[in-house]
């Protein structure tokens, strides 16, 4: 992304993150990235990764993931990108799906807006929900706070989007694991969304929860919190990030097991 912008960028937000295979110790793992499209401010960055077993020599997709980045502005002028010059085939059909990408993620948001206006108005739902042996989301809540230091930060002092990341799979997988009493396999990350930014010496509270469950699969909701020091002594927090982690988990046979219906 910076390569492209030539200046610094910032990650605005990671789409459609999904993982097809687990990567373990000893393997070997590769990541490509490439700037698929350019738009005004933004641009739209593709990223493979894929693993080597040392052994077989047999290669596969990790996960795969597209990440909206901003170029960081010098002073208050913003940056307007170039387009994106087009080599191959190839190219020229991500550079279409940018499009629509960008198109489908911003309808996404608009939805989500609307959907909780109408929550709103028609009041609490908890009052009207009744089934039998639902287990109540209270039970899978789970919090965590977290220091940010040198090594969780870039050069900017801003902390890595991929530790924030690995910290809200951490508190999710604990609560997804409050469900199905196994380990839960993370299957993807849906609307990871930077607000803000935190920097080093920053506390983050993260706040995960089960949304919903699919029979053979779980959804749980992150939130991300920061404070400085001030903030942390007044509790004014500061909303950085959110997500949706689809988790499943499979008994020591490899088969699926089936979640609980829960109770909001």
């Amino acid at each position: 992304a910076e390569k492209h912008a030539g200046v610094s960028c910032v990650t605005a937000s990671m789409d459609d993150i999904h993982f097809e295979e687990a990567a373990r110790v000893g393997q070997i793992i590769t990541i490509k990235a490439k700037v698929n499209r350019a738009f005004k401010t933004s641009m739209e960055v593709g990223i493979k990764v894929t693993v080597q077993d040392v052994l077989t020599n047999v290669e596969k997709i990790v996960s795969g993931a597209y990440a909206t980045y901003v170029a960081k502005p010098v002073g208050a002028a913003k940056i307007e990108l170039e387009p994106v010059k087009l080599l191959s085939t190839e190219d020229h059909l991500e550079h279409t799906l940018a499009t629509e990408r960008r198109r489908i993620r911003l309808g996404y948001e608009q939805v989500f807006r609307n959907l909780v206006q109408e929550s709103n108005k028609e009041g609490d739902y908890c009052d009207t929900f009744e089934e039998e042996d639902a287990v109540s989301t209270d039970f899978t809540h789970v919090q965590s706070t977290e220091l940010v230091q040198p090594p969780h930060a870039n050069h900017h002092g801003n902390t890595f989007g991929g530790q924030i990341m690995a910290w809200m799979e951490t508190v999710a997988s604990i609560s997804a694991s409050r469900l199905c009493h196994s380990y839960p396999i993370l299957k993807s990350v849906n609307m990871f969304k930077f607000w803000g930014p935190s920097v080093v010496g920053d506390r983050l509270v993260f706040n995960a929860i089960v949304n919903n469950t699919f029979q053979n699969s779980v959804e749980v909701g992150v939130r991300v919190e920061a404070y400085n020091c001030e903030e942390w002594i007044k509790d004014q927090a500061r909303h950085i990030n959110s997500a949706f982690l689809i988790f499943n988990a499979v008994n020591d046979k490899g088969e699926l097991l089936t979640f609980p219906r829960i109770k909001p």
